[in-house]
């Protein structure tokens, strides 16, 4: 989609943000009936058509079929079981990583960030309604600095714009919208809407956070959020299913997060693509239902589709603690049934891809990173890992909380070793934040005399918002852009520049407990559970493992009831804020159809080298202010990637050696009308589910990315766009091709006309005018092909959902 210019609207009724702060009396606001349960009616799944579709997926495949957990809930929500399920797949025999899944999702949720694109995009179908339950989070907006008290107003304030925006399109199509401060999206979402045997989609990549409670949640690009918004069916390549079975108990300083943090040791970063993490075994009843979505949250960092756990008892009480005690009776109804009728576990004696074993008696705690959340050391190896690797041997941030770990558990268990620590007259030696993951959290944390323990430390609580975890974060501690530093963190990702915008800042993640201790002694070579930490008259003090609570014994409490959503009843009457001169917003036209033929004449725009994130070629931080306005954003395209011929970050060559950066040559050849490639290695647009990272290349003129492999989300998201993804068939090609060289393609129009069917080779023309070709490899299906050939998948929804003449 390109941007639609100039902007012709009528005049609009502005929709009050309800945090109004001019009426808004303070960030810690209760009322006297905080412990009745909140004003909405809990969100149901619709059960019975989904056990339909069970019938229907039993009745296809028959009773000796053996199914997982995350297979039964993710083919009863086929919009056509037998298509699906027998097409390409040896009569169903094969169906896992063939078979070309039409899923209808139960739910949508969306973060602010990303929900302003795809709000855009649903748009311009022209419906009065989203067809499915939708929501509107604003989490990623919000700058962390001083505290909650003073960052949430001034991010309301300056993003003023953007939360009109949203609300007002919540109110006109029936998408329920949280305003800035209720939360982070995938604590919200487990509190209100996830439930065991559900399937939603979210425009987050970190959505699994909701397969701790047995549903299936699935991070996707908006144009994929769209697909379900307007009742269209929406794409997936039927994953695979990584099995890992937990045995034995947690116990000491071993957390939820030591499991994930272990996993992604073992899995790489690259080990779960095009998988979905099945977890079983008699571990599973051990733990906490927030314990499971800290695991599930984390499955995003090794590629997974998704990550679920089956339902537990557990599960009960955190249902009835968030006020969902009317969805029980109906869970526990179809989790007890025999083999055949039984929802919500495995069948026995089913079948996974790969199996692994984690031993939770003996798991020891975890410090993955830096620079990647797969670099996984024990604890009690990591002093000498420090030493090896002349890592820096003192931290200046410790931070805990986030959409991974913000749990009342959570909390209590690291407030249990802070007062430990302040009955020993210490205080944190590095700096020490607190971002809660939910108002109701923050609320009860506060009643709790949590947050007043944290406080007393000398710790920061943020808002109830993402924060630092995404790049949120004013640090005030005076370490400059470009110097080398450590902080420690509870959060899920720790790509270089990921927190604060310091591709120099080592980020290492940890358990909410250990990053807590060890910030006592602001060292990475402290120990927590062996070393001691020095006090007055030579004594020592040693920190006793953690305890915790994992629900409020009195419930939990609502908190201020402005953070409450606004209704899912759709406005027709609202007319959605939109300013024509706006910098931060901008609606968008169709683009070009790919039109006939070959592509001809494409030259290289860039060779990457290394890493490629989406967080490279869309960074977050400072830009995030310009996710609804694409020609604005699309000025940071790729500007953190690596020129693989001369080493340098954002630093592109024309081909007679004029230097400018990567958005400038990029925007330079589409005034031009010169269409361009990227080349890139392993793993391209891993990370979050950033839509813009495919969006903007679009945009800019980009027709294919070449690369040795691509991480699942964005190679959709790339295809949604029009944007060809290809593979190197033998990826030492990759040495094959330079900057500048001339590409065409061979085949390409007979798969996109046969749906798929074919081979695709390119012709690589290099500066002296050599020609060599390359063959490469495509995953287009049918419908994929649909997207390319109309210019990308939100022209083809927009051709079905017009009205037809009478």
């Amino acid at each position: 989609m390109q941007p639609r210019t100039p902007l012709l609207r009528a005049a609009t009724q502005k929709v009050r943000c309800p945090l109004d702060l001019g009426s808004r009396r303070s960030y810690a606001v209760h009322t006297n009936a905080q412990h009745q349960p909140p004003r909405r009616r809990a969100a149901v799944p619709p059960y019975q058509k989904i056990l339909k579709g069970f019938e229907d997926v039993r009745s296809v495949l028959g009773t000796s079929t053996k199914l997982t957990l995350a297979e039964k809930i993710l083919y009863s929500h086929l919009d056509d079981v037998e298509e699906s399920l027998l097409e390409n797949t040896n009569n169903g025999k094969n169906i896992r990583g063939n078979a070309n899944l039409k899923l209808k999702p139960d739910r949508v949720a969306m973060q602010d960030a990303s929900a302003q694109m795809a709000i855009l995009q649903f748009m311009t179908c022209n419906l009065p309604s989203t067809a499915v339950p939708a929501s509107i989070h604003c989490d990623h907006m919000i700058v962390g600095e001083k505290g909650a008290d003073t960052d949430l107003p001034n991010s309301i304030a300056g993003n003023k714009e953007v939360f009109d925006f949203l609300e007002s399109a919540g109110k006109k199509y029936g998408m329920e919208f949280w305003p800035p401060g209720a939360g982070i999206i995938h604590q919200t979402v487990l509190e209100n809407y996830a439930a065991p045997g559900l399937m939603m989609l979210g425009t987050d990549s970190h959505s699994p956070n909701a397969g701790g409670i047995g549903a299936i949640a699935i991070g996707v690009g908006g144009a994929d959020a769209v697909d379900a918004l307007v009742d269209a069916p929406w794409e997936l390549k039927a994953p695979k299913i990584l099995g890992v079975r937990l045995e034995g108990k947690l116990s000491g300083w071993a957390s939820p997060k030591d499991v994930i943090l272990r996993l992604a040791g073992l899995l790489t970063v690259r080990g779960g693509t095009g998988s979905i993490i099945e977890y079983s075994g008699p571990g599973v009843d051990t733990l906490s239902a927030t314990g499971m979505a800290t695991i599930c949250n984390m499955g995003a960092e090794v590629g997974a589709t998704t990550s679920i756990f089956p339902f537990s008892e557990n599960h009960i009480p955190y249902l009835k603690a968030t006020g969902r005690s009317s969805i029980i009776d109906a869970v526990k109804g179809i989790a007890y049934g025999n083999d055949q009728y039984n929802f919500l576990r495995p069948d026995a004696g089913c079948d996974y891809d790969e199996q692994v074993t984690i031993d939770l008696s003996t798991l020891e705690p975890h410090i993955n990173g830096p620079f990647t959340p797969d670099l996984s050391t024990p604890l009690s190896k990591f002093k000498d890992a420090v030493e090896v690797n002349k890592w820096p041997k003192t931290f200046g941030a410790g931070l805990i909380g986030s959409c991974t770990n913000s749990s009342f558990e959570d909390m209590t268990r690291a407030e249990s070793l802070v007062k430990q620590a302040h009955a020993a007259g210490l205080r944190p030696k590095a700096d020490f934040f607190i971002t809660p993951g939910s108002e109701q959290v923050r609320a009860t944390l506060e009643e709790n005399a949590t947050l007043k323990s944290f406080g007393d430390a000398g710790g920061t609580v943020l808002a109830n918002a993402c924060g630092p975890c995404i790049g949120q974060w004013k640090r005030t501690d005076g370490v400059k852009k470009g110097e080398e530093n450590a902080i420690l963190c509870s959060y899920n990702r720790n790509f270089p520049g990921r927190n604060d915008g310091n591709a120099k800042t080592m980020s290492f993640l940890a358990s909410p407990e250990i990053v807590t201790a060890m910030s006592y002694a602001g060292s990475t070579e402290f120990n927590p559970i062996t070393d001691v930490i020095p006090l007055a008259g030579g004594k020592e003090f040693r920190f006793e493992p953690p305890t915790g609570t994992q629900l409020p014994g009195s419930g939990f409490a609502t908190g201020n009831p402005d953070f409450l959503p606004t209704s899912a009843k759709p406005d027709p009457n609202v007319q959605v804020v939109v300013d024509p001169e706006s910098s931060r917003l901008a609606l968008l036209d169709p683009f070009e159809p790919y039109g006939e033929g070959e592509l001809e004449g494409l030259k290289v725009l860039y060779k990457v080298k290394g890493q490629c994130t989406t967080d490279t070629i869309s960074a977050a931080g400072p830009w995030l202010k310009y996710k609804g306005h694409l020609p604005n954003i699309s000025e940071n395209t790729l500007i953190g990637a690596i020129n693989a011929e001369t080493g340098e970050t954002n630093v592109a060559y024309e081909a007679d050696g004029t230097k400018m950066s990567i958005p400038e040559l990029a925007k330079k050849w589409k005034s031009q009308g010169q269409q361009w490639v990227v080349v890139a290695e392993d793993n391209y647009g891993e990370g979050s589910a950033r839509e813009h990272a495919a969006l903007q290349p679009r945009y800019l003129g980009g027709r294919i990315i070449l690369a040795k492999s691509f991480a699942r989300i964005h190679q959709t998201n790339l295809k949604k766009q029009g944007v060809i993804p290809l593979t190197f068939t033998n990826k030492e090609d990759y040495d094959k091709v330079s900057a500048n060289d001339e590409i065409e393609t061979t085949g390409l129009w007979d798969v996109l006309q046969s749906g798929g069917e074919g081979k695709v080779n390119l012709i690589v023309t290099n500066a002296g005018g050599d020609k060599i070709e390359i063959p490469v490899e495509h995953s287009l299906s049918r419908g994929q092909c649909g997207f390319i050939l109309a210019g990308s998948a939100l022209n083809v929804l927009a051709k079905k959902s017009k009205p037809t003449a009478a």
